[in-house]
């Protein structure tokens, strides 16, 4: 089969990101794109869902909530996930 190459424009951060994470896949961006591609044309739509990510009030409010958390000096810290069980439990 003929091939024939194709230019993409893209940002020079987004392509290193990519390159990279091709690489730990094993892929070159080549292979990736033509994975893609094939993808695409096999399923005749595109392999994912495109949207834009709008949090609902309830996702909105507890991001604020951690963020106001991680503000407080008096916030509690543990070690590990028993030692946070074991104050729950105590609690109760």
């Amino acid at each position: 089969m003929a091939q024939t190459s194709i230019n993409i424009r893209m940002d020079e951060e987004l392509k290193r990101d990519f390159d990279d994470t091709c690489s730990d896949l094993g892929l070159s961006m080549t292979a990736a794109f033509t994975v893609f591609a094939k993808t695409v044309v096999r399923r005749q739509r595109i392999p994912f869902e495109i949207s834009k990510d709008i949090p609902n009030s309830e996702t909105i409010a507890a991001i604020e909530e951690i963020q106001a958390m991680k503000k407080d000096p008096n916030k509690r810290l543990y070690n590990n996930f028993s030692e946070l069980l074991s104050e729950v439990e105590a609690d109760v």
